[in-house]
């Protein structure tokens, strides 16, 4: 189990990232996971998939943090997206400046659009994978996808999409 864990970190990091939407936190719930994991390795049912308990540990503890601070009446400030550097070239630093507002945007979507968003186009899973991990039905996971997409395209048409208004 130790070795498979050690394989799943980078994709348990990108959905702890997804959640948590700052790398500090995000590595902070990997190891809180992981050390939960091997605490409670005798809950885990031999032949599931280990990637779908883990993550589902990973977002149990992201909600009771979030709940924890919630009670404690704290304001909990979310780092904004990294500015990286300049670099020579305006091709590249409109990327960026693209990059930094879909970031951005993404940020400013609902957490269950965010969620479905995160794992069904960074950990490439199906709309089934997705529904089962999120326990709720695959129409759902289809409904908040189709939503985060058009809200991440009718924002803003110097990001190259466009939407007709009649559609939403």
């Amino acid at each position: 189990m130790t070795e498979d864990l050690i394989a799943l970190l980078p994709r348990l990091r990108r959905f702890a990232r997804a959640l948590a939407r700052n790398d500090d936190e995000a590595d902070d719930l990997v190891q809180s996971a992981c050390e939960r994991a091997l605490r409670n390795r005798d809950s885990f049912v031999p032949g599931t998939r280990l990637d779908s308990w883990m993550c589902r540990i990973v977002q149990n503890l992201w909600i009771d943090r979030c709940r924890s601070a919630a009670a404690r009446a704290e304001t909990v400030e979310l780092d904004d997206a990294l500015e990286l550097p300049g670099s020579d070239g305006r091709a590249v630093t409109m990327s960026r400046l693209t990059l930094a507002e879909v970031r951005r945007r993404v940020r400013e979507l609902p957490e269950e659009q965010r969620l479905v968003l995160a794992l069904v186009t960074l950990e490439g899973l199906s709309y089934r994978e997705a529904a089962e991990r999120l326990a709720v039905p695959i129409g759902t996971v289809m409904s908040r996808l189709s939503r985060a997409r058009r809200r991440l395209m009718d924002l803003d048409p110097s990001l190259g999409a466009t939407a007709p208004s009649a559609a939403r």
